[in-house]
């Protein structure tokens, strides 16, 4: 089995798991590699620990049976720029704090690695959105996709801006907020909850939008299948605004053309077999908690 492991940090929180890690990996023989900047990190913070018998990758190949990435759901956004199109499964360590895409406690690392090797697992396949801009800006080519959402949002100004939303062509309504949400159903349990949207199973093949702070009661998150193209036009007191692919950040001139749509492929997560949405729900989110019951 050939592994690849990556992670943005190394301090307390993560050292005894990435420890744990690589010394069952080691163990069992497992060919590890370790992306470069993340081995860099951990040479530096602790640079008596033993990490030779690992190599190191800048980019991946298909070669690669997994991606185990180490950190919180911000870590495994990251994860997907390595892993892009080429069908590598992606399982997360949590180190962070909620832990909704890293669903490997740091108390199950040993279990969790065996049930993978032991092949008891499952594949969840997971929608992007992709995002064109008319003109094009270099800053988002390159990486054109995301796995939670694509959002819009006002820059250097308290002012709302406008954006203007088109549905398969046809003009839906211009939102009066502080931007807009365009959401998987992955990312439904991310920004796009917290600014009131709803949550969708990873298997609904559907996006959401969802308005940041609208000044229009009315104005609702709303689901569409994620068939439809979606163009957006902002316009605001400013001359640009941010457009956020996950957590990747770029400026964009106001009255720029934006086309956000279903990428042509998705990102396989791992699903243990003692694990599921629905756990995930009511264990981190809380779901149905009554302190009546």
């Amino acid at each position: 089995m050939k592994v690849a492991v990556f992670g943005r940090f190394y301090n307390k929180t993560t050292s005894s798991s990435v420890e744990t890690l690589f010394n069952y990996l080691l163990k069992k023989d497992v060919d590890a590699y370790i992306e470069t900047e993340f081995y860099n990190i951990i040479k530096a913070a602790a640079p008596n620990n033993n990490y030779s018998n690992f190599k190191t990758f800048d980019d991946l190949d298909k070669s690669f049976d997994l991606l185990v990435s180490v950190g919180g759901d911000g870590t495994i956004l990251r994860a997907i720029t390595f892993v892009k199109d080429i069908d590598i499964p992606i399982i997360g360590i949590n180190t962070g704090r909620l832990g909704f895409l890293a669903t490997i406690q740091v108390d199950g690392i040993e279990s969790a690695i065996q049930d993978i090797i032991d092949g008891k697992y499952t594949i969840s396949e997971r929608t992007l959105l992709s995002v064109e801009t008319i003109p094009e800006n270099k800053d988002i080519t390159s990486l054109n996709f995301a796995l939670n959402e694509i959002a819009v949002n006002r820059k250097n100004t308290t002012s709302m801006i406008s954006v203007e939303t088109y549905l398969n062509g046809e003009y839906l309504t211009s939102y009066w907020s502080d931007g807009l949400i365009v959401s998987s159903p992955t990312g439904s349990t991310g920004y796009s909850l917290s600014c009131g949207g709803p949550v969708i199973t990873p298997d609904t093949n559907s996006f959401v939008l969802t308005p940041i702070a609208p000044h229009n009661l009315s104005a609702r998150p709303l689901v569409i299948p994620d068939s439809t193209e979606i163009h957006l036009k902002v316009a605001g007191r400013e001359d640009n605004h941010l457009i956020s692919l996950d957590s990747r950040i770029a400026t964009l001139d106001n009255n720029t053309l934006i086309k956000i749509k279903k990428a042509p492929f998705k990102i396989k997560m791992i699903d243990l077999l003692n694990e599921s949405f629905l756990d995930t729900l009511r264990k981190k989110l809380l779901w149905g908690e009554d302190t009546r019951n």
